[in-house]
């Protein structure tokens, strides 16, 4: 019996996309278990102070970042210093 190729299209993207949510779900734990190795060196404490287990530390440290106050340097074009990263950071997740 052969199977069609939507059903493997289907299925490799399915695969595909399970594969990408579980390495975004691992660089998040990673991320926790790295801060509270470093808290536990230090000793001092851990992102254990935002949700449960510290788990929403990479959330809050999301939202800070977006929410700081832009600074715009006075001499250079204001839409070329804005967007450049954002292109920049496109091109180096597709390339």
């Amino acid at each position: 019996m052969m199977l069609s190729s939507t059903y493997l299209t289907l299925t490799f993207a399915v695969i595909y996309a399970v594969t990408i949510i579980l390495l975004v779900v691992a660089v998040a734990f990673f991320t926790v278990l790295e801060r509270k190795v470093l808290a536990a060196i230090q000793r001092r404490r851990g992102p254990n102070v935002v949700g449960a287990w510290g788990l929403l530390q990479a959330l809050s440290d999301g939202t800070k970042l977006l929410m700081k106050e832009p600074v715009f340097v006075s001499g250079a074009n204001y839409y070329i210093f804005l967007f450049a990263p954002i292109v920049l950071l496109t091109m180096s997740l597709t390339m």
